[in-house]
């Protein structure tokens, strides 16, 4: 059994109003202790629960199943505002509502899909993934009536904190995708996430030792290696994508609320400025002003492309190659744009709050390092190159798990 699976009440067909109301709470307590919560870097095994007591893992799922019944759109709102309190936090919800939905677009069978999808709720599940395809790693072989997996992922965001995982493996040269719960024998988390930002993002190494898998286990039929994949499917690439998105924009968010509570009650004017307030000083309101409205701008940006990938996913099985890969230049245009104003926004509030605020005990800085590690993930640039050959040459965005 994983650590998050502790004893918590659960909390089942929330409505949006209270779903958004309670990610606001959390999001308020998380901001409190952040530069503690930092400073510890820890495993977030309480914080899980709270997301699970306050139904948000659930908001996704339809509410015949005990689900919120919130749409995308809805749903990467919900990581902003978590990670407005703890980017960390905000990473792990959104990373959850990915891999969970993830057996809606992978598995055909709908009364399988509708089983996994109950015992989730019913259970509150949080699902990580192994399936990073730079590190492949994993081989599966067959025994006895089932198969065996082994080996090990460098990196697996909910490493130790996750009930279920989605993961795929080699199995006699083709690439096999199977979804597993971590209680199993031969699951290995590791300890050693130990990078500058994310803290909390227990995305440390796993490791898989005779890790037995079943044939119902997996999602679909493994497939070739080069295979052309169904377009359904895929739509988990622009949406991690406007995960990132979302998650990067609630953290610039949560730095500029942060520098700016310091401003009113700490920082003292600037000997020069005329004024007896650094809350009146011009230079300080034109910075406010200038990085609100660049915030504003790419939140706009964020719903617009996460309403555009919705709309394309809403049609099923039906959508189209083509319909996926306009959906996913939105997103990926959303993704450019946030990356440069969260890196922008949180490393100049120091602007606002002054020399006093570099003080160890107000990690300030955490701002930056969350959003400086996490948007190395994928080079920005490659982002931006996709947007530039949709725009230019027509040409959709190539399927894979990074675009």
């Amino acid at each position: 059994m994983t650590q998050s699976n502790v004893v918590h009440v659960a909390s089942r067909g929330v409505g949006r109003e209270a779903l958004f109301a309670r990610a606001e709470q959390l999001s308020a307590e998380l901001a409190a202790r952040g530069a503690e919560l930092d400073r510890e870097g820890r495993p977030p095994l309480a914080e899980i629960v709270k997301l699970k007591n306050a139904g948000l893992l659930n908001a996704l799922h339809a509410p015949e199943i005990g689900g919120g019944g919130l749409d995308w759109v809805d749903g990467l709102r919900l990581v902003r505002v978590l990670a407005r309190g703890e980017s960390s936090i905000g990473q792990l919800l959104g990373y959850h509502f990915v891999n969970s939905q993830y057996i809606y677009w992978a598995i055909e069978d709908a009364a399988r899909v509708h089983a996994l999808g109950s015992a989730t709720v019913a259970k509150d599940y949080y699902w990580g993934a192994a399936v990073n395809p730079r590190d492949p790693g994993l081989v599966l072989t067959r025994r006895g009536n089932g198969y065996v997996l082994n080996g090990r992922k460098s990196f697996s965001t909910a490493a130790r904190i996750s009930d279920y995982i989605n993961a795929n493996a080699l199995l006699d040269g083709k690439i096999a995708n199977f979804a597993v719960p971590t209680d199993r024998p031969g699951y290995v988390a590791n300890d050693d996430w130990n990078n500058i930002g994310q803290r909390l993002s227990d995305s440390g190494s796993v490791e898989f030792h005779d890790f037995p898998v079943y044939e119902e286990d997996f999602l679909d039929a493994p497939v070739e290696i080069n295979a052309v994949p169904p377009a359904l499917p895929t739509f988990n690439t622009p949406l991690i994508q406007l995960v990132f998105v979302n998650f990067y924009l609630g953290t610039a968010d949560g730095a500029l609320r942060a520098a700016a509570d310091y401003v009113r009650n700490t920082t003292r004017p600037w000997i020069s400025s005329g004024v007896e307030r650094a809350a009146d000083d011009p230079y300080i309101l034109e910075r406010i002003g200038e990085f609100s409205s660049a915030l504003k701008a790419s939140i706009a940006l964020a719903d617009s492309a996460a309403l555009t990938v919705q709309t394309a996913l809403s049609r099923g099985r039906a959508v189209t190659a083509r319909e996926r890969g306009e959906a996913a230049a939105e997103a990926y245009a959303a993704k450019v744009n946030a990356t440069h104003v969260s890196l922008d926004i949180t490393a100049r509030v120091f602007e606002l709050t002054g020399a006093r605020s570099t003080v160890e005990s107000y990690r300030f800085d955490r701002f930056w390092r969350n959003v400086r590690t996490h948007t190395l993930h994928d080079p920005v640039y490659y982002k931006a190159k996709e947007v530039g050959d949709f725009i230019l040459n027509d040409r959709i965005p190539t399927v894979s798990l990074y675009s």
